[in-house]
């Protein structure tokens, strides 16, 4: 769940999700103030009409009979009623009693008091998206003092309506629930489609570093997507270009060094002095390595080769056989009973590369390769004597040598743990290096599973 909402996919599900959620309840919370207030506009509206009809049926009736006709005519939230007590009235009217007065006309006195009814501070229930609750009324509630046209004073109250006896009945969970799953499935099905070509041109970035040779990207999708694939397919289409330049460049340059090396190594023969001619041999060796060297260190970075599922067992089976035959003291340990998605020639490459630094600095090579979380780990130990901690991130750099026993001494040139590096980082891997406790340096090699569906 963690790296759900890390992911893209989750932080806009999220927002979306979020934003959808408080819009809503925003816009139902403006939505049941609006309500309440055309509720209570209403009310006054039909209170102003009651009131009128009340009054004016009321003088009809003969004084005698009025208070038995207002025990009959009144109903809950309008009561018309005889005076029991004097209250203070307001030095000035209300809206509700102004518009009462100006609708009946001269003979009718109205004084509003000032004193609230009781009924106008209590909570009344209301029903609410989000379940009922308890409000105060916030409409007309009041008290008015009513002179009739004969003299007769009478006392009219405004009262709130009665609670809600429906407030209760609806059930709103079960629509809350289904509006929530509804929003929820909508935001992760735009969420997904928002964030699914970020995922394709991050999938195909990955696809490019693991061959170069990858097919296109499909011009899909809204017209910032194709204009996107369309651009990472140029950008392939110039690296791949590039890299086939470079390297048949490189190759010709070694090609065409070839034969003055050789007619220079067939004129050295001729050489009289023997010492002499024993060092310039030896030069030109180390020229002739380091060109063919270089050209495998140019090779490292070209992934033309097929990919394909290797076993990893049957693999360092096969490179440690070969090694043992050249008269390399190699020893293998463990298994690893899994296959990695790898070009054959390289992965060797890799390992012979790792192999021969081991026995030529070292005397020989413990190989030890175990199975972890979802990769191959292969480590590679030997006897010599290490190199320094500040030293190591600077050896997988071309051409640069240690100066001590790791040295011209031993031969090389500087670049078999660059191409090995390279070539673990094509496929998805690692090559980090460590002095072992007990002396002696640990290369690890990290290959990444295949996947199941490959």
């Amino acid at each position: 769940m963690k790296a759900f909402f890390g992911s893209m996919t989750g932080r806009v599900f999220l927002t979306l999700l979020l934003g959808i959620v408080v819009s809503a309840a925003t816009t139902q919370l403006l939505a049941e103030n609006e309500r309440q207030r055309v509720i209570e506009d209403f009310r006054t509206a039909h209170a102003l009409d009651r009131a009128e009809q009340l009054i004016t049926a009321t003088e009809i009736v003969p004084a005698s009979a009025r208070l038995a006709y207002l025990g009959v005519a009144n109903r809950p939230g309008i009561r018309l009623e005889e005076i029991t007590g004097d209250l203070p009235t307001a030095p000035v009217d209300s809206a509700f009693t102004a518009a009462l007065s100006k609708r009946m006309g001269k003979g009718y006195e109205f004084s509003t008091i000032t004193a609230r009814p009781k009924e106008c501070d209590i909570p009344r229930t209301q029903p609410s998206m989000f379940g009922p609750k308890e409000a105060v009324w916030r409409g007309t509630c009041e008290s008015i003092d009513v002179r009739l046209r004969d003299g007769e004073q009478l006392r009219l109250q405004i009262l709130p309506p009665p609670s809600s006896v429906l407030a209760g009945a609806t059930d709103y969970t079960l629509i809350i629930g289904l509006f929530l799953i509804s929003i929820a499935f909508l935001a992760y099905l735009v969420a997904r489609m928002t964030t699914r070509p970020l995922k394709q041109l991050a999938q195909a970035a990955k696809d490019l570093g693991n061959d170069i040779n990858h097919p296109p990207l499909e011009l899909a999708g809204a017209s910032e997507i194709r204009q996107a694939s369309a651009a990472f397919n140029a950008m392939q289409a110039r690296i791949r270009q590039y890299i086939a330049q470079r390297t048949q460049m490189l190759a010709a340059i070694t090609h065409d060094l070839q034969t003055p090396l050789t007619r220079m190594r067939l004129r050295l023969e001729k050489v009289g002095d023997p010492e002499l001619q024993e060092r310039l041999i030896g030069d030109l060796s180390a020229m002739q390595e380091m060109v063919r060297e270089g050209l495998d260190l140019a090779r490292s970075t070209d992934n033309t080769e097929e990919m394909q599922a290797l076993d990893v067992d049957s693999l360092l089976d096969s490179v440690c056989s070969d090694a043992s035959d050249a008269s390399q003291k190699v020893s293998l340990n463990g298994r690893a009973g899994m296959a990695v998605m790898g070009r054959p020639m390289a992965l060797r490459r890799c390992l012979a590369n790792l192999i021969d630094n081991a026995v030529k600095y070292g005397h020989q090579a413990e190989l030890t390769v175990e199975r972890t979380a979802g990769a191959a780990r292969i480590r590679i130990r030997d006897r010599g004597p290490g190199i320094a901690h500040d030293e190591q991130p600077r050896v997988f750099e071309p051409f640069y040598r240690i100066e001590s026993s790791r040295s011209r001494e031993s031969g090389g040139t500087g670049l078999g743990l660059p191409i090995a590096r390279n070539i673990a980082e094509q496929h998805g891997g690692s090559v980090t290096l460590a002095n072992h406790h007990e002396g002696g340096l640990e290369v690890t090699l990290v290959l990444p599973e295949a996947y199941r569906g490959k």
